[in-house]
């Protein structure tokens, strides 16, 4: 899989079984149009499909993360239909969902601004690093509007009384505070956020690759409330499933004769 081109507004490059996706549009601060909305979730769903690629990382050009969205395209949806309106919005909406229900472990690398859309990116992914120096912002209400589609996952990163608060005021606020409310796992600086995602990594490709993937489902499926029996029924199922295959049974097989598994990688 190589680079993409650099005048495409994002680089996809791998290193071993690890795949990074770097928005590349730095000097509009890696604002979201329609042409990045498209390629990030192309992309997504290539390296998806990709069994090679054991872990994600999303990450950004220049001073921002992610500023949201660009000025020229809202400029441009402000003058649009609502039925074009309302098609813009589910593809951010499949954008959205792609990341957070990508088969596989994904680690956002927040060295700077996340705004808007930038920070349903954050939200969406398993974990997410940042730097002291970050900002982040739901600042939508300030225009009149609202964080409609990233919603369902920053309130399911944050929770709903948080959210209430910064959905309404659109206040800007530090990364201290997206640590405290839960946007951030880490907080590290920004000379130690490559050793700190490097740490992470190591950590999950030392995991059981069927295990990573699927513990965003699991996740997903009991935060959701299903009905207990049922919960219990398909835990079962699923531990059951794991014991058995050959993944589980290398991972069990490994831990009692005190070795390595054939999975884990330092790459």
């Amino acid at each position: 899989m190589a680079a993409s081109p650099q005048e495409h507004p994002l680089v996809l490059t791998r290193t071993g079984a690890v795949a990074r996706l770097r928005l590349d549009r730095p000097a509009l601060h890696n604002a979201f149009d329609a042409g990045l909305i498209a390629a990030l979730t192309a992309t997504l769903e290539q390296v998806a499909a990709d069994d090679a690629v054991r872990a994600v990382v999303l990450e950004g050009s220049g001073a921002s993360f992610s500023a949201g969205a660009d000025l020229n395209w809202m400029r441009g949806m402000a003058s649009a239909s609502e039925a074009a309106n309302r098609e813009d919005a589910l593809a951010l909406a499949r954008l959205m969902r792609t990341l957070d229900e990508l088969p596989k472990p994904t680690i956002a690398r927040v060295h700077g601004a996340a705004f808007g859309g930038g920070v349903g990116l954050v939200a969406c992914c398993d974990i997410a690093i940042g730097v002291p120096e970050a900002k982040f912002g739901l600042t939508e209400s300030k225009l009149g509007l609202l964080p409609a589609v990233i919603s369902p996952y920053v309130i399911a990163a944050i929770g709903p009384r948080e959210a209430r608060r910064w959905f309404a005021t659109a206040e800007i606020f530090d990364a201290a505070t997206a640590l405290r409310i839960g946007l951030l796992h880490e907080v590290v600086a920004a000379e130690a956020l490559d050793a700190a995602v490097e740490r992470q990594l190591a950590l999950l490709l030392k995991a059981g690759p069927r295990a990573a993937a699927g513990a965003k489902r699991l996740v997903a499926r009991v935060a959701h409330g299903a009905d207990r029996d049922q919960l219990d029924a398909d835990n079962a199922d699923l531990i059951a499933g794991l014991r058995v295959s050959p993944e589980g049974q290398e991972g069990l097989s490994a831990f009692l004769d005190k070795r390595t598994p054939r999975w884990a990688t330092k790459e």
